[in-house]
């Protein structure tokens, strides 16, 4: 029988460390596509035609691709593409990663933040251009700030499913957790104690946002019940 020597002391700084790789991987990508989703929702409802096709066109790719498949695109396609031009090129795996994450959950979010405009009442945007108010302004001073606090919510879930993928971005060679995991493995052999604490961990961390996005949600209806 081999000695494998496993031991949760050894290796759980190393989970540890790439746990805080998956949590920035998420929160810097999530930044990103919150501007990216609010910058997509904006054109979805222009009534510029290009600028709708635009957001038709990129919503349909990201949401008709893998994520796998974007990943393998942006790390390997996009370099190869570039270096015709720029041979000294060079996209870590990071970056790769965070553009990949970026614009996966932008689409997504642009979605919720559409639903989000769609759902304050027309009335709101009829009584701010009524008072003389731009468009524009009405829209960043009134609708906005409401349809924020419908999906938050759903922003919040956004986020744990865009933690979750991050684990797909193994296939990269980011070291985050599920990477870190497998790597363990090669050289402990311990498969079901390695992916048991990995699961746990990941089960932790998505049960505190969970906890979360339900505690926002419960003070976002109470804090609409009470006026």
């Amino acid at each position: 029988m081999i000695n494998t020597g496993f031991s949760l002391i050894a290796i759980l700084p190393r989970l540890l460390a790439s746990l805080g790789v998956t949590v920035r991987l998420t929160v810097v990508s999530l930044a990103f596509a919150v501007l990216l989703g609010m910058l997509f929702c904006l054109f979805s409802i222009s009534k510029n035609r290009a600028l709708r096709l635009l957001s038709a066109v990129y919503l349909d790719v990201i949401r008709g691709t893998p994520l796998l498949v974007q990943a393998f695109f942006i790390y390997f396609g996009i370099p190869q593409l570039v270096q015709l031009s720029f041979p000294e090129f060079r996209m870590s795996p990071d970056a790769a990663g965070i553009i990949t994450l970026s614009l996966n959950a932008g689409a997504y979010l642009s979605e919720i933040f559409r639903s989000g405009i769609l759902a304050v009442d027309k009335g709101q945007m009829e009584a701010a251009r009524s008072l003389g108010l731009p468009k524009s302004r009405a829209m960043a001073k009134i609708i906005i700030p409401q349809a924020i606090r419908i999906v938050t919510p759903s922003v919040v879930n956004q986020f744990i499913i865009t933690l979750k993928d991050t684990s797909i971005l193994s296939v990269i060679g980011i070291r985050e957790l599920t990477k870190t995991g497998n790597l363990i493995i090669a050289t402990t052999f311990e498969s079901f104690k390695t992916w048991l604490i990995v699961a746990v961990m990941y089960l932790i961390v998505i049960k505190i946002l969970s906890l979360v996005s339900r505690h926002i949600e419960r003070r976002l209806r109470n804090g609409t019940g009470s006026r």
